[in-house]
């Protein structure tokens, strides 16, 4: 999963995706701001065909966070 989020990560911030590594922190490490988090967050529901609980949203810090609760919400 981390692979598949790495070039949809770049369509919001402009950074290779030979920089991003699974400890890469959304706002500190890839510059995303909230509102760019959110709809990336979004967007990535409608990809991937999961649903993200809000509550977890906010707590998800790095990529590989992300990538890891994406590849529990698939099984």
């Amino acid at each position: 999963m981390f692979e598949k989020l790495k070039p949809f990560v770049c369509q919001y911030v402009e950074i290779e995706e030979s920089e991003i590594k699974k400890s890469s922190r959304f706002a500190e490490d890839l510059g995303f701001n909230s509102y760019d988090f959110i709809s990336m967050l979004g967007d990535a529901e409608d990809e991937f065909e999961i649903e993200i609980d809000e509550s977890v949203a906010g707590s998800l810090k790095t990529l590989g966070e992300l990538a890891e609760y994406f590849e529990e919400l698939s099984k």
